[in-house]
């Protein structure tokens, strides 16, 4: 009665002929360096080891030999776990680094080995005192810890809890968080890179390195309201009592709320049935020649009229439509103007805005001066989804100058199709661009299929230009994606009971379980079947961070997992017609936003699979959704 498919483990077969590595001259390699706190013959052994074939003598080294596996492993753009490819990885970095002339079109073999020294330098740092320890940790030491009996526990150090990365950041993670920058600067990175991890730290580096006067204060920003609550309760994890006191931590919305209110403002924002009654009397004044759909005038309201402040049919004339595809003409735009100018009225008649007039009026607000700002600086989590308005508030909360704005974010998992271009909001960020790309948290298996989903879509790097994937590196390995679709409803929710009481039996802790759906209605019946099966379940709220201390599996919307982590996650009713939404995708007639509509949804899946630590479930009632790569129909024998 059902259908199953183990998505599967690609393998490139690169056929990478030997490389010999020879130093013809002495000290190509360092000396093996003591960490403090080592046996001195652990140390001599580790000599040993490391100089066999040397004749005792340190600065003689013997050829190196770069062999297929280690250039596999490389092509394959995957880091294995195993610390035996470590070692190996690690020994020969030294002779790489004296001569990468003979790594010409090999550069990906360097960046292996320079991955796998920051990431085993930091893991057995969780694992030792730091103290234990010189900064730039040395093949010796890493090499002879594991001798001391810690490769056992590498595996786990690697797939730590967020709370332990929290402290103990990556290597390229603090240069990042402890930078010193002469203006704004923008991180990318695919999820699990730990982009809200630096985000955290550089806000409390901020406060407590850089801006320590009494006044200053640090605003943290995001695009939800669940976000900035899950930031601020991990902030509170790390940062004194007195640098917590000067970081301001809210979703930018709310931000912009307070802002007015506190300046004598009483905004009423427009929502639900009271904005579809707006649209409805504007669209009585369209041409009636013009035939364009009522989804059109609303879906160009949004990214032209609306984001770019149009306030007159001149200006509509002239504006930008960057990622519109229906073309318009001067005429037809002066013809179709009289619907957005009733808009407008309509919501001046109901003294009612939007949350991204909101914004606009803050930073107008903002850039009269009247008032001066404690901010010194921004730091923006999940910056992808901010509008090009939040952004020109962004940079007129605080000066330009060093030190100044952080943003990090990752395009791939834009789901609410805002697009900017940072440097048209006044926001430079020319040499300053960085990337993360190992991830820390999921399975390549699951990476991969995740990646899938938006291999062949178009996605930028938040200032014009495009990003890719390329380096996006897993450091673990575990199961496949599995994918499963069901004949009825009911099979489906006995099997989602099934498996989470399976992986409670194996020694998962339900809390480390969440079964996220695409709509709340779908959350609500998962829910309720789990509760019904006897399962103790607990609902991740819009506006709440997840109580760690209350028990059960988390139930959520795919939009709100989105910055959290679990062992195992369920995608649960992924059937066609729900992933991708096809009410999100038909209300849009215009091409070139049915296909950004596309995308974001896409984005979603994306978010939710990659929350994955271990494992990552697919499920539907019926015809499954095309994304997964399913089978179309399910079983019936």
């Amino acid at each position: 009665m059902e259908h199953e498919v183990r998505a599967g483990r690609h393998r490139h077969s690169v056929r990478a002929p030997e490389l010999d590595l020879r130093l013809d001259e002495p000290g190509g390699r360092r000396q093996p360096q003591k960490p403090a706190g080592l046996p001195a013959d652990d140390l001599q052994h580790e000599s040993r080891r490391l100089g066999a074939g040397c004749n005792g003598k340190a600065d003689d080294v013997p050829p190196q030999r770069l062999d297929e596996p280690l250039l596999q492993l490389a092509f394959e753009e995957r880091v294995q776990p195993d610390p035996v490819d470590a070692i190996g990885l690690l020994q020969v970095l030294p002779v790489v680094e004296q001569h990468p002339e003979e790594l010409q079109g090999r550069e990906k073999v360097l960046d292996a080995c320079y991955l796998y020294r920051e990431v085993t330098s930091e893991a057995i740092r969780m694992l030792l005192p730091v103290a234990a320890f010189d900064v730039d940790l040395s093949i010796a030491s890493f090499v002879a810890a594991l001798d001391l009996g810690l490769r056992r526990n590498l595996a786990e150090v690697l797939n730590a809890p967020l709370a332990q990365w929290r402290v103990f950041l990556h290597p390229k993670q603090r240069r990042l968080v402890e930078m010193h920058a002469n203006g704004p600067v923008r991180v990318l990175g695919g999820a699990g890179t730990g982009k809200t991890v630096v985000a955290m730290h550089r806000a409390k580096h901020l406060v407590s390195k850089v801006f320590t006067g009494a006044g200053d204060r640090v605003l943290v920003t995001t695009f939800t309201r669940n976000l900035a609550t899950d930031i601020y309760d991990n902030l509170r994890k790390i940062c004194t009592p007195d640098e917590l006191s000067r970081l301001e931590v809210a979703n930018l919305d709310a931000w912009a709320g307070n802002f007015l209110r506190a300046r004598g403002f009483q905004p009423k924002l427009l929502f639900g049935d009271e904005a579809d009654a707006c649209w409805e009397n504007a669209l009585n004044v369209r041409p009636p020649d013009v035939a364009l759909s009522p989804a059109f005038y609303r879906s160009e309201w949004e990214p032209v009229v609306q984001a770019q402040g149009i306030a007159s049919a001149d200006d509509y004339v002239r504006a930008p439509r960057l990622g519109r595809g229906t073309k318009l003409g001067r005429d037809l735009r002066r013809r179709i103007w009289p619907v957005f100018q009733e808009y407008r009225t309509q919501l001046v008649e109901r003294n009612a805005r939007e949350f991204i007039d909101l914004v606009r009026d803050a930073r107008q607000l903002a850039e009269q001066g009247r008032q001066v700002l404690p901010y010194r600086a921004v730091v923006v989590d999940e910056g992808q989804d901010m509008s090009p308005e939040a952004y020109r508030l962004i940079r007129a909360l605080v000066p330009p100058g060093p030190n100044d704005l952080f943003i990090v974010g990752d395009a791939h998992q834009r789901i609410y199709r805002y697009k900017t271009t940072l440097g048209h909001c006044g926001i430079d960020i020319r040499g300053r661009g960085r990337k993360l790309r190992l991830n820390y948290r999921t399975t390549d298996e699951i990476r991969r299929f995740a990646v899938r989903l938006l291999a062949d879509r178009a996605i930028d790097d938040l200032d014009g230009g495009r990003d890719d994937q390329k380096g996006y590196l897993s450091l673990t390995h575990g199961e496949a994606p599995l994918v499963k679709a069901f004949a009825t409803v009911a099979e489906e929710y006995a099997f989602i009971v099934r498996e989470i009481r399976r992986l409670v039996d194996a020694g998962s802790q339900p809390e480390s379980v969440v079964v996220a759906a695409r709509t709340n209605t779908l959350m609500e019946e998962y829910e309720r079947a789990l509760r019904e099966a006897g399962l103790t379940v607990f609902r991740l709220r819009r506006d709440a961070a997840d109580a760690v201390d209350r028990p059960g599996v988390r139930v959520a919307t795919l939009h709100r997992v989105k910055g959290l982590e679990f062992d195992h996650v369920f995608v649960a009713g992924a059937t066609d017609g729900i992933i991708p939404l096809a009410k999100a995708i038909a209300d849009d007639d215009d091409p070139a936003s049915r296909e950004d509509a596309e995308t974001a949804e896409r984005a979603l899946l994306y978010v939710g699979l990659t929350r994955a630590k271990k494992s990552a479930t697919v499920t539907a009632a019926g015809r499954i959704s095309e994304l997964v790569g399913g089978p179309s129909e399910p079983s019936r024998g």
